[in-house]
């Protein structure tokens, strides 16, 4: 029986190697807007960070995302994206891998 190869993307917050599906795609499109983007789908500029809620507040203090892609980032957007890791790591916790 043949492996399936998981696709993997390094992580912007702890710059490590983590399966695809553990992460969460932030992207930038073309008109500077920056969102979460859960499908992985959404066309722009992307990168990976870690479902870790204290790893984003360490990222809005070091400014990763902005250097990263590109574009500011408000305090707005931070809150916003901290709610959205925290639900889904308790998610996680709750029912397990899906």
């Amino acid at each position: 029986m043949k492996k399936r190869k998981i696709p993997m993307r390094k992580d912007l917050l702890t710059n490590t190697m983590q399966p695809k599906k553990e992460l969460l795609r932030v992207v930038v499109d073309k008109d500077k807007n920056i969102s979460v983007d859960p499908t992985g789908k959404k066309s722009g500029r992307g990168a990976y960070v870690s479902l870790e809620p204290d790893k984003i507040a360490e990222a809005q203090k070091n400014q990763v995302l902005e250097k990263s892609l590109g574009v500011k980032v408000s305090a707005d957007f931070y809150d916003d994206l901290y709610a959205y890791v925290d639900h889904q790591k308790a998610r996680k916790e709750l029912f397990g891998d899906k």
